[in-house]
């Protein structure tokens, strides 16, 4: 039997997409027939207490590190923490990479490591692994690093962006595969290459037993947060943050003050008090910020609103992918995406006729062109545009069709090796 360790920075009990994504391919994994193992944090992106009992964690070496049982996989987290303090921050980096490759040492029979980004990191000790323990490296590109810090301009050291991109092209062109996410990725990335041959597109997907049309009941969503009403409901789920951009959402909610539509934003992030202060500043009373909702609500809550938002930073816009866009079209609801002109959410979005695409880079112009849509909008329109999203997750895009991708690429990497 080979086996499979996920190296990754997050893992089930956390409450985040990614976690989300590599639980699902860890049980592909393993009702294929392989070992596997994981190697990942403590909790400490999205926290969630329900999860942490069923799944609960033991200490391990006076608390160095902890194990955790995933349905039948064991996992060991290394503990992790979201310290305010820069330099606790790094502290903590380094104290996980350094367990990390320890715990790794200590896994026996590892025939394949296989991760996600962020961080570009991972992929070196990875490979460190990979040559001390025989095994093949797969590289998951999640966000293009470090594009993506040098955009947000968390990193302006000529000689930190020179270092980054050296190890970048050092962990793609030493992994054995590397996979991305999206065409316009591919495209970003592919010169980095010595060996094209590497780089390979599997998309990210959702879980469509999970995601999936409902019907709204008596208690689901909460009708204190979200009443029944006649308003046209937009809604956006996830961090509120940089990689967004808020400025066109607080513009389109002042100049529509005066229609009988409301904004649901319900998350956590960086950018909430900015939020909170200008809903205050503005007096935007039908802007409502609610926290983070536990992912069996999603659903519901996605039932709830008519229109899904996703508003991009111009900086970053061409560097990430919203993994929320597969959930919201498994749950049949259209979106309304502001992102630059043939960005990954563009490209993905353009010729599947579920989403109103605003490419425009003047935030005026943003808002003309949102105001008329969301004026002459009709509700049959935007069943229609739901209903053709929930097409084309099930034909492409669901788990079982993605996971098999990896699967095939896993054993293709096997075969190499006899």
């Amino acid at each position: 039997m080979s086996k499979v360790l996920i190296h990754s920075i997050v893992f089930s009990p956390d409450g985040v997409s990614t976690a989300y994504l590599y639980n699902d391919i860890a049980l592909k994994l393993k009702s294929c027939g392989y070992e596997v193992s994981v190697l990942t944090t403590t909790p400490h992106y999205n926290a969630i207490k329900e999860e942490i009992e069923k799944q609960p964690l033991k200490k391990k070496c006076l608390g160095l590190y902890s194990v955790s049982n995933y349905n039948g996989i064991p996992v060991k987290h290394v503990p992790q923490k979201k310290f305010k303090s820069s330099f606790l921050r790094i502290l903590g980096f380094v104290f996980w990479h350094t367990m990390s490759f320890f715990l790794g040492l200590f896994e026996k029979d590892v025939d394949i490591i296989l991760s996600p980004s962020p961080p570009l990191t991972i992929g070196f000790i990875n490979i460190m692994l990979g040559k001390l323990k025989g095994a093949k490296v797969i590289y998951n590109v999640q966000e293009i690093y470090p594009d993506l810090l040098i955009e947000e301009k968390k990193s302006t050291s000529t000689l930190v962006i020179s270092l980054l991109k050296k190890l970048e092209r050092f962990v793609y062109n030493h992994s054995d595969a590397v996979t991305t996410i999206d065409e316009v990725f591919y495209k970003t990335i592919e010169n980095r290459f010595k060996d094209k041959s590497k780089l390979h597109i599997i998309p990210n997907f959702v879980d469509t037993s999970i995601y999936k049309p409902v019907a709204l009941d008596g208690n689901k969503p909460d009708k204190s947060i979200f009443p029944n009403t006649q308003a046209l409901k937009l809604m956006y789920a996830g961090n509120i943050g940089y990689a967004q951009d808020w400025d066109p959402l607080i513009k389109l909610a002042i100049h529509l003050r005066e229609e009988n539509i409301e904004f649901f934003i319900i998350g956590e992030g960086v950018m909430k008090s900015f939020l909170e202060e200008q809903i205050s500043k503005n007096q935007l009373k039908k802007v409502h910020l609610v926290s983070y909702q536990p992912r069996e609500l999603m659903p519901y809550l996605i039932a709830y609103s008519d229109l899904q938002f996703i508003f991009m930073s111009p900086q970053v816009d061409g560097l990430g992918f919203p993994s929320k866009v597969y959930t919201i079209m498994a749950c049949a609801k259209p979106l309304l995406v502001c992102s630059g002109t043939d960005t990954p959410i563009v490209h993905f979005l353009k010729d599947k006729n579920c989403a109103f695409l605003i490419e425009e880079k003047d935030v005026d112009k943003k808002n003309e062109k949102m105001t008329k849509i969301l004026q002459s909008i009709r509700k049959e329109e935007l069943l229609a545009m739901g209903n053709n999203g929930l097409a084309n997750i099930h034909q492409y895009y669901s788990k079982e069709v993605v996971t098999d991708m990896y699967v095939k690429l896993i054993d293709s990497l096997l075969e190499m090796r006899k």
